[in-house]
């Protein structure tokens, strides 16, 4: 098995490293209530997703 002649500098760790980065979530509008809303899952505020009540909320008295 091969085996490296030279330690690898922290410069060429870290340029191979520069594409691993977190992604930001793309973000919408909930239709119903206007919150801002990761895209393709329900609302947490109000349980709707894309127009149409997915999940029941209790309300907080």
């Amino acid at each position: 098995m091969a085996h490296p002649k030279r330690k690898t500098s922290k410069t060429r760790r870290d340029k191979r490293r520069t594409h691993y980065k977190a992604a930001v979530p793309a973000l919408g509008v909930c239709s119903n209530c206007g919150t801002s809303v990761k895209l393709h899952t329900v609302c947490g505020e109000c349980g709707y997703y894309r127009g149409k009540l997915a999940v029941e909320k209790e309300v907080t008295a």
